[in-house]
């Protein structure tokens, strides 16, 4: 039994209280004795988060999110969300006296009358562009370093989600003013609602309250701009970060790194400030594209007149590739029982966002199927060591960039001074052989990296110093790597052996086995491909021959001038400067 008198000069039984209380403090101490906040509070505000700068790609999402809703607020206050037809008699001499919506002339007005309403409006348009791209690149780097393995498959498809609301809540931000270029983009997506077989027309009454353009488009996108897709957004982010501390954060592999512990920084004060510090990097960037960088200029284009359609519209970048999918189609349609069925524009604008949305949403099951990989990951992977999964991803990204250049090929064809057809039928091709070349050469690349590790781990990294040997031969000097540069290569696993059943469902012997099908057999030979030519890591016995082939050359390299050549004269790439090396 441990002696208190030892350690403590008190033996009250009620607990020590302030010799000034205040009310602030018996507030918390209430709340406290109630809740526990005390306790929960100092586990999380303690939580260690690790270091990188790849990492801070979410934030830039997070940040741009923050500021898209300080704006927000700003132009709410202004706007106003009605398409009620009013006469211009603003600041802005051209459009003086023009018939046009109220919602374009609040546009108008916060513009050119309201203190600080266009630095506010071209600042929510910038943040929202930051938002969306930086949720892609985001998205990239988690499918990229394997940081959407278990236990983070929910995580991820929050993200796709995420992204998806985000790309909405554009359209649907930029439609609201009510201009000529916007009102061509609702134009549009009333042509694809009424795309959709039978239920078209009724589908574009029903969001129109009548016949396009109606009286109900631009309150109903406010609402919809305002509430609904922020609060799903909103609820989702807050999933999203939950998740996030609760699954602890991925890192790196390294030197006192493992599956079962994060090497960082506490919450507070470190990353608490650095997070802060990043928010006002982040709202200062977009303060001055703001200023200093014009987007959606709308007193240019004029307010919206179905009647007109502004030559070169193009939407924001993150709608043009299903746009690019649209002016490509050929033009295909056929009639069914007196339905007409705009093939030319229902694939590429109704099925193929659906079918590329949920091939990004499944891609972590469908790795895992295939892999057949249950154990938990919380170390990340680099994308060599992945190369077919990495190849993958590069053929999707190809093929978006490929229909986003295909969404200006107006703009090209004048640009260069080309044929708008030549640029189509090649787009065309381009989409279907792009893709597949971008595969292979990932791979073949990646694997081409791999091997590239492996030989720089059993040999040494190259110093660049030429030797001269007795019998005149010349060889280039090789450094054993640094331990912690050693312990980063190796730390992977080696690929398993693929193991699924063959395409028959039978082991060697003939007996089917639980399970086995046909779906087995895929699933044999998917794995056989996703592992297909990978260059695995050394093994220690091949490690250890390694280094005493390269101790062997270094006994027979020994001696420069009469010094002793151990090589850690070269540490550090300092190696030319040697006086001795370079014969002065």
């Amino acid at each position: 039994m441990m002696d208190t008198t030892k350690v403590a000069t008190s033996n009250t039984t009620t607990a020590a209280t302030a010799k000034k209380p205040n009310r602030v403090g018996a507030v918390a101490g209430w709340a406290d004795d109630r809740l526990g906040l005390a306790a929960l509070g100092k586990k999380q505000l303690r939580k260690v988060f690790p270091d990188h700068w790849s990492f801070m790609l979410g934030e830039i999402a997070l940040w741009s999110f923050v500021v898209l809703l300080m704006t927000g607020v700003f132009l709410t206050l202004w706007f106003t969300p009605s398409m009620g037809e009013v006469t211009y008699n603003g600041s802005y001499d051209q459009l003086r006296g023009i018939e046009m919506s109220e919602a374009y002339a609040s546009s108008l007005h916060i513009s050119f009358d309201v203190r600080g309403g266009l630095l506010m409006r071209q600042m929510h348009h910038w943040a929202a562009m930051l938002f969306v791209a930086s949720m892609m690149v985001h998205l990239l780097r988690v499918f990229f370093t394997g940081a959407f393995r278990k236990p983070r498959e929910l995580n991820w498809v929050i993200g796709c989600l995420l992204l998806i609301l985000g790309t909405l809540e554009g359209f649907t931000g930029y439609s609201l003013p009510d201009d000529l270029l916007s009102g061509t983009g609702v134009r549009a997506a009333d042509g694809f609602i009424k795309a959709s077989p039978v239920v078209g027309t009724y589908m574009s009454f029903l969001l129109f309250g009548g016949e396009f353009p109606g009286e109900a488009i631009i309150p109903r996108l406010f609402t919809v701009h305002v509430l609904l897709i922020p609060g799903l957004l909103l609820a989702l982010i807050a999933a999203h970060m939950l998740l996030l501390v609760y699954h602890k954060h991925t890192q790196w592999p390294g030197p006192g790194r493992t599956e079962q512990n994060v090497v960082g920084y506490p919450m507070l004060p470190v990353y608490a400030a650095k997070a802060g510090g990043f928010f006002f990097i982040v709202f200062g960037i977009t303060a001055m594209m703001g200023a200093l960088l014009t987007i959606n200029p709308v007193w240019k284009y004029g307010p919206y007149d179905p009647s007109k359609v502004t030559a070169g519209s193009q939407p924001d970048w993150y709608m043009g590739w299903p746009d690019g999918a649209l002016r490509i189609m050929p033009g295909l349609e056929t009639e069914i029982w007196g339905v007409t069925i705009s093939w030319n524009v229902m694939l590429p604008i109704l099925v193929l966002p659906i079918v590329m949305f949920l091939i990004l949403l499944l891609l972590p099951f469908i790795d895992a199927w295939i892999t057949g990989d249950k154990r938990e990951h919380h170390l990340l992977e680099r994308p060599r060591n992945a190369p077919t999964r990495t190849a993958l991803m590069v053929a999707l990204m190809t093929m978006y960039g490929l229909f986003w250049a295909a969404g200006g090929n107006d703009i090209i064809a004048i640009t260069l001074n080309a044929s708008i057809n030549q640029i189509t039928y090649f787009m065309r091709a381009a989409v279907i052989i792009g893709p597949i070349i971008a595969f292979v050469i990932t791979r073949r690349w990646c694997i081409s990296l791999q091997r590239k590790d492996n030989e720089t781990l059993l040999h040494g990294y190259e110093t660049g110093i030429i030797m001269r040997s007795a019998e005149g031969g010349y060889s280039e000097r090789h450094l054993p790597l640094p331990e912690s540069t050693a312990y980063t290569l190796t730390a992977r696993d080696r690929d398993p052996v693929p193991n699924g059943l063959p395409s028959g469902g039978t082991d060697d012997n003939g007996i089917p086995a639980p399970g086995g099908g046909r779906l087995a057999g895929l699933r044999h030979r998917l794995r056989t491909l996703y592992y297909a030519d990978n260059a695995q890591k050394p093994t220690p016995e091949e490690l250890a021959e390694g280094h005493h082939h390269a101790e062997h050359e270094h006994e027979l390299q020994a001696g420069v001038d009469g010094h002793a050549a151990d090589g850690h004269q070269f540490d550090g790439h300092h190696l030319v400067e040697d006086e001795h090396l370079r014969g002065h």
